[in-house]
């Protein structure tokens, strides 16, 4: 199947990317678990699907975790 390309669909999922990466920021400062958690729970109402190892993965691969 081929990509959507709606500009909503476009702009959605550029916005969905965009705020995932500040979200992965934002979780790489944190300084306690708690606060980790409160992050990676936004993080789920931005992308239902998101496991803890898939948001994680680009911070590790960069070197940032």
């Amino acid at each position: 199947m081929s990509k959507p390309t709606h500009p909503k669909v476009i702009a959605r999922r550029r916005h969905r990317y965009e705020k995932l990466w500040k979200l992965r920021m934002k979780y790489a400062q944190a300084t306690s678990e708690a606060e980790r958690e409160r992050i990676f729970e936004k993080a789920r109402k931005v992308s239902p699907g998101l496991s803890r190892e898939q948001f994680v993965a680009p911070l590790q691969a960069r070197g940032l975790l």
